[in-house]
Parts: structure tokens; sequence; C-alpha cells
């Protein structure tokens, strides 16, 4: 009995020795594949949201009524669709009409198609280097080249922050939007702070959820050292460098009081130069009191002016959908399994170590 338990569990070891080797050689294979495509990284997915909004309706009407009154309330939203579809063509005509007798009298071209206006929805899920950026600038790209005059653009907004330069650019992209005269709404519903909150004080507006994390307006670095885990091990480190400055703290090296007061001196600039990108896109805020590295709950940040209004993104949607259509714009790029994998651990990895670090550093959790 033991012999054969022994040889069955060699068994298996050989089976999962078999299926990880042909795993890794179809990613391998799937990879290869990939970086041979020239062309299409990825593709733009448009979704209108008052359409699914209304199936979803329609699904639990049909479930919660009565056969007969789920068939009179269909026929009264198909009346009312008729309604709307009249009054809509009706205020075209008009509009074509009013366009062609402005270009007659300036002899030029008619304007430009002006259909319902529109709102078009994106979503920013940042993580530490802003990864999303990628996806969010194609996103962005194809809304202004499609987009009428008086279309907005709504961003819902999801990062604690991450690397500056990555958030820079993050920043840098929304503001094509307000440079297009395009009205650019952002909604927190979770979190906007830090590198999230330099790119949320780039909206026109932010609606903020009463619970959502706000501010954090400050620059935070830090490493550990091992130069003395080293000398005791007999392990010498060297790093030469060209330039006082092109290393001013080491992981491995000893570090000095001249290196730390430059990585300081660093860290201040940096912070004056977020500082001063908020005063230029929020500048009725008081930056001596909200730029403290501090964050703070939605209906506290309403009070200092970190944000404008209360509510979540489904509310702004909802409210827009009375008069405007609303899209949803998704661009996915098609990244090979190997990478996909390598971004899913690291997420993984640093939503696990954010949550350890919130559970140990605050009390004010629901438990």
């Amino acid at each position: 009995m033991i012999e054969f338990i022994t040889e069955y569990g060699l068994f298996l070891l050989k089976t999962a020795t078999i299926i990880v080797g042909i795993m890794v050689i179809l990613a391998m294979i799937i990879n290869a594949g990939h970086r041979q495509q020239a062309v299409t990284r990825g593709e733009i997915k448009v979704t209108n949201l008052g359409e699914t909004i209304k199936d979803n309706s329609q699904t639990i009407k049909n479930e919660v009524m009565s056969k007969h009154q789920y068939k009179q309330a269909l026929k009264h939203e198909k009346q009312e669709d008729k309604k709307k579809d009249k009054q809509e063509k009706q205020q075209l005509k008009a509009q074509k009409k009013a366009g062609k007798q402005e270009s007659e009298g300036d002899g030029g071209e008619s304007s430009e198609a002006d259909d319902k206006l529109r709102v078009y929805v994106i979503e920013f899920d940042g993580d530490v280097e802003a990864s999303d950026v990628e996806s969010m600038r194609e996103e962005i790209t194809a809304i202004l080249s499609a987009a009428n005059k008086g279309d907005e653009v709504m961003l819902r907004l999801k990062s604690p922050g991450g690397m500056v330069h990555s958030y820079g650019l993050a920043a840098s992209q929304l503001q094509r939007i307000r440079q297009a005269g395009h009205k650019l709404t952002i909604a927190v519903d979770e979190v906007a702070a830090s590198g999230g909150y330099m790119m949320a004080c780039v909206g026109d507006t932010i609606t903020a959820a009463p619970f959502a994390v706000i501010g954090s307006i400050g620059v935070v670095a830090e490493l550990p050292n091992f130069n003395r885990l080293l000398k005791k091990s007999y392990v010498d480190y060297e790093q030469h460098t060209a330039g006082d400055f092109k290393r001013t703290l080491t992981m491995f090296g000893e570090n000095t009081s001249h290196g730390r007061d430059k990585f300081k001196e660093d860290l201040e600039e940096t912070h004056q130069l977020f500082k001063s990108f908020i005063n230029q896109n929020r500048p009725e805020l008081d930056l001596e009191k909200v730029a403290t590295g501090e964050h703070w709950y939605g209906t506290k940040a309403k009070e200092l002016g970190l944000v404008d209004d209360l509510g979540t993104s489904d509310d702004l949607i909802v409210k827009a959908l009375e008069e405007k259509d609303v899209y949803a714009v998704k661009y996915t790029i098609k990244k090979p399994i190997s990478e996909r994998l390598s971004v899913s651990l690291t997420r993984g990895v640093e939503k696990l170590i954010t949550k350890l670090i919130h559970r140990s550093s605050r009390q004010d959790l629901f438990k």
C-alpha cells in the first residue's frame, strides 16, 4: 500500500511538471506571436449606458410585475420613446434650418453635425505606476476626434497615487480635454489621493462620495539600508558615480548627512511643484491648510474646497441621462499572457501591502 502511494505521488509530480512545462511553452509561443503583430495593439469598446440601464430596468420589471402590468409598462415606454424621437427630429430639423441660414449669410460651409449632446465616461484605476494611462490616452484621443461642441467627458477616478512622473503624464492627458473646449467632470467613488488628486484637480468639477478618501497632497520616499548588515557579514559594497548627487541615498552603501540633505531638498522641490500645479487648477484652495500630506473623507473634503459636490458617479450618470446620451468608452490593450500575469501578480501584491499598512496604521475601521 505504501509503495502504491509513493508511486502515485511520483506520478502526480511528473504530471504536474509536464503541465507546467506545457503552460510555459504555450505562454512563450503566444508572447512571440504578440511581438510579431505590428498593428492593432488594442481596441475601443463603446457602451450606451442609457440602453444598459434601460435593459436592466426592464429585466427587473419583468420579474416583479404581473404579465399585464409589464405589458402596460412596455407600451408606455414605447409611447414615450416615440414622443422623444419626434421631438428630437423636430429639434434637429430646426437646427439644420438655422445652420443653413447662418451658412448662407456667412457664405461659408454649414456648421458641424449638432446631434443630441453626449457625455463620454472613461475610467482610471490607478496603481503605483499609473499603468492605466496607456489606455486612457487612447480613449481621450478617440473621444476628442469624435466629440462635438458641447459634449462632455466624465472620469471615474480611483487612485491612491504613485510615481510623480507617471501621474504627471496622466494629469497632462486630462488637460487635453479641457484644452479642446470640453467640460471635464471627475467622479471619485473610493479614493483620489496624492497623484490621484493631482489628476482630479484638472477637472472643471470634482464630485466625491461621502466616504471617499481625498487629498494627501504631499510627497513621500523611503528605502531600507542594508549597509550595517553587509558589514556584519564582511561584505564590501562599492558604488562609483560622476557627479556629487548622482546618488543621494543608497540601499547598500553608507549614507551621509550630505546625501540625506540633498534627498530632502529634492522631495521639498517636488512638493512645491505639486502645490503649484494644484494652485493653477484650483486657485481658490487654501494650500497652507490642505497641502500637509493629510487626507480627508468626502464630506470634510467638500468643506475644505478639495471637491465641489458630494455624490457617486452613478448619480451623475443617471442625472446626465435626463438630457444627454451617455456612453462608456474603454480601450483594451491586447497584452501577452506573460505580461497580464505579471501585472495581475504585481497589483495583487500592491493591494495586499496597502491593506496591511492601512490596517496597522489606522483605527477607523468597521469591525
